[in-house]
């Protein structure tokens, strides 16, 4: 039986396309202001508010992370910390009507061009090779080749990823390095690319610090400040990643932690690197089209 013929004109598309023009803009306007100095709370919430000014929505809470932090660096609510002389990745998504799009730039504020370049280079020969009928472990291997090649070592045990309808990671999974089974691009398929290059031993652990927090269940809690706590997310972030500082009330961080205590809600520590190693990072959203793909987030 033949595959059914995928419309890429089709809503759904143009909504992912609108979501990527809007979060390229953002990404560009975001590494500008990203400074010596720069408040994290600062420069987060102005990236969250452009995107709204732009007409989409936050798709998670802008990621800050510097140095040995890969992802999920994130500002919390009184956050005072400000950017250093440090390798900021600013990790950025937007949505509409649920559609998303993912990016992330590398800003060097300390000086680590060749680092940053690995990532990118990464990227650049990554979106070169996705194509229909090409398995995801084909593009790992060409970023693992890409950065090896630089003289780093690509981070193995974080990955691209689908992007669906209010799901931030969905198949394909896209690695990092080279894999002998994994999936098949398909035409229609919107996945999010994301190299990361490291001076370390390429696999990233968990720190003690969470910012970032998503719905595990709806299960009702007692707890009243909890509940509307909940009302809030399943109504406005639904599966969606969000941050404790865009919750509403006098009690919405102890709301949290009731929820996250009861496994209502599960968060997202900060993934690191060695101390005293560095990572970079570059990502793109793309749609997989009839013949290669078509890149959703690239500056216009």
């Amino acid at each position: 039986m033949a595959e059914a013929e995928v419309d890429l004109d089709a809503e759904k598309y143009e909504k992912h396309r609108e979501a990527g023009e809007i979060l390229a803009q953002v990404r560009e306007e975001a590494a500008e202001r990203c400074e010596v100095g720069t408040g994290y709370l600062e420069l987060s919430e102005w990236a969250e508010d452009r995107i709204r000014e732009l007409g989409g929505r936050p798709a998670f809470p802008v990621n800050v992370s510097v140095d040995e932090e890969a992802a999920h660096g994130a500002a919390a609510p009184d956050d005072d910390r400000e950017v250093g002389e440090e390798l900021v990745k600013l990790d950025l998504g937007v949505q509409i009507d649920g559609w998303l799009a993912d990016t992330a730039v590398t800003v060097d504020l300390r000086g680590e061009p060749e680092l940053v370049e690995a990532a990118e280079a990464a990227l650049d020969a990554a979106l070169e090779t996705v194509a229909p009928g090409v398995e995801a472990g084909e593009v790992g291997a060409v970023i693992e080749e890409t950065i090896d090649g630089d003289g780093y070592n690509p981070v193995v045990n974080l990955s691209g990823h689908g992007l669906g309808r209010w799901e931030q990671h969905t198949e394909p999974n896209v690695p990092n390095r080279a894999v002998e089974q994994s999936a098949t691009f398909e035409v229609g398929d919107v996945v999010a690319i994301e190299p990361f290059a490291t001076t370390g031993s390429g696999k990233v652990r968990e720190g003690a610090q969470e910012e970032i927090y998503a719905l595990e269940t709806e299960r009702s809690v007692r707890d009243r400040a909890a509940r509307r706590a909940l009302e809030q997310i399943t109504e406005e972030f639904r599966t969606l990643p969000f941050a404790a500082r865009w919750l509403d009330g006098p009690r919405a961080e102890m709301a949290l932690r009731r929820l996250t205590a009861e496994g209502v809600v599960h968060g997202y520590p900060v993934l690191k690197e060695r101390e005293g190693e560095l990572v970079s990072q570059k990502e793109h959203t793309v749609i997989v089209t009839d013949d290669d793909c078509e890149v959703t987030t690239r500056s216009r």
